[in-house]
């Protein structure tokens, strides 16, 4: 008998050491029919053809047609036998392989959902942290932009107060309605304010447009995390299979790939995506917020500046203005101190022209008198001329003092239209001064502090 490890079968396979006995066959064995064999009639010359043996020669063999059919017999025998233990002891030895085979392709494919578990869960878990990153990134982002809004609530007040100080001063009477120092730092206060304004708009919109990015792609992350645990959760329940699980069946038509299945490589790449384009916003997020930080420190700088120049060019009108309304006041005392002297002395220049007249009245009447005088006694005398010169010197003296007395009453005039306009520049400068300090000065202590043009508050 020939040994079964030596057939042509056994040599192609490699032996397999199995660790437990093989099943046992499912088709019970059975007895095979028995085969007929149909020996040919001897029909040759040797053959009987007579009438009394007829009954007894037909459809007989030979000897040795018996003896070759008995030999043929052992031969298929022999030679079955020798298949049948050949082919028992090869399919003994294919079972063995296929049962190691089995169950190496399964340590396999279980090491492989292992190794895949791994990859999944290393996925999973940067996406997680990247949705955990952009969530805190969006919230600190969302810190910052309350703190715009505020900042940017907190520059109506400044706004409200430069155009209120602005519309006061325009209350100003001439000649001070003038565009001083006072308007231009005011103006350019005004104007600072509406451009940061216009600086934390265009910031805002760009702080909401930031956050939608970083939600869109946290969502995307997020969609991708939650595929990734629905895999990871099926990958092992698999990797959990074994052959004595009750819940196996057969899925025939599982074997075969997925036309929109995608390839470990872009597997991988498309997690990658999501986490790069996750971190170059979580990127621009920081950037943005450092930069909301430097607008609003420089912006409530800027503010603050020009509150402190506009401030100091009120505190130095004001100063000017007391000075010169004190300046005006000074010249008004020695104006009506004036004015009571020229009065003094047009009441003396009246009263002198006055005590003219009795002298007037006398030199004239000596005059006329001795214009009576008789023939040869109406001489040209020494007193006539002496009375002559006098008339014609208290003349002169009556018409030198009502010259001087008209000039004494033009200087009054002067000096009273001068203490009207002092008067009326003193109150026009202690209207500015009230606008000034009183109305503008006092209604800049509304101004913010700094932490709420940062936006703290």
């Amino acid at each position: 008998m020939a040994d079964p490890a030596g057939g042509p079968g056994a040599m192609a396979q490699p032996r397999v050491l199995l660790t437990k006995e093989p099943a046992p066959q499912t088709v019970p064995a059975s007895d095979l029919p028995m085969k007929v064999y149909e020996v040919a009639l001897n029909k040759g010359t040797d053959s009987s053809s007579g009438l009394a043996t007829a009954g007894f020669r037909t459809a007989k063999y030979l000897p040795t047609e018996w003896h070759l059919n008995n030999s043929e017999l052992y031969h298929k025998a022999f030679t079955g036998c020798e298949q049948a233990e050949r082919g028992r002891a090869e399919a003994k030895e294919l079972a063995e392989y296929a049962a190691a085979a089995a169950q190496r392709t399964q340590q396999d494919s279980t090491s492989a959902v292992g190794q895949r578990l791994q990859d999944i869960h290393f996925w999973k878990a940067e996406l997680q942290r990247e949705i955990q990153d952009l969530d805190a990134e969006t919230c600190l982002l969302s810190a910052q932009k309350l703190r715009l809004e505020r900042a940017l609530d907190a520059t109506e007040v400044p706004y409200a107060i430069a155009t209120d100080n602005l519309q006061c001063r325009e209350r100003r009477q001439a000649p001070d309605l003038v565009s001083d120092e006072v308007e231009r730092e005011l103006l350019k206060e005004a104007e600072l304010i509406r451009n940061i304004q216009e600086l934390l708009k265009r910031t805002l919109m760009q702080a909401s447009n930031q956050m939608r990015l970083n939600q869109d792609h946290k969502e995307f992350c997020e969609m991708d995390w939650s595929d990734k645990v629905e895999t990871y959760n099926i990958d092992d329940k698999c990797g959990k299979y074994s052959n004595q699980s009750t819940n196996i069946q057969f899925h025939p038509s599982s074997v075969k790939f997925e036309e929109s299945a995608s390839t470990p490589e872009t597997w991988a790449k498309f997690s990658h995506d999501n986490i790069y384009r996750a971190e170059r916003e979580k990127l621009a997020s920081i950037n943005l917020r450092a930069l909301i930080d430097n607008i609003l420190h420089d912006t409530s700088e800027d503010m603050r500046k020009q509150c402190a120049a506009v401030n100091e060019a009120f505190a130095k009108h004001c100063e000017e203005l007391d000075d010169t309304k004190h300046k005006l006041e000074h010249h008004l005392k020695k104006i009506l101190k004036e004015i009571g002297y020229q009065e003094a002395n047009i009441a003396a220049l009246k009263q002198a022209i006055k005590d003219k007249e009795a002298p007037m009245k006398v030199a004239q009447t000596r005059l006329y008198d001795r214009s009576f005088r008789p023939n040869v006694d109406l001489c040209r005398d020494e007193a006539q001329f002496r009375l002559i010169r006098e008339v014609e010197e208290l003349t002169e003296s009556i018409n030198s003092l009502k010259k001087k007395l008209l000039e004494s009453e033009q200087t009054l005039r002067n000096l009273e239209d001068t203490r009207m306009n002092l008067e009326k520049e003193i109150a026009v400068k202690t209207n500015s001064i009230f606008i000034d300090r009183q109305k503008c000065m006092a209604h800049r202590t509304r101004y913010p502090v700094v932490v709420k043009l940062v936006g703290y508050q």
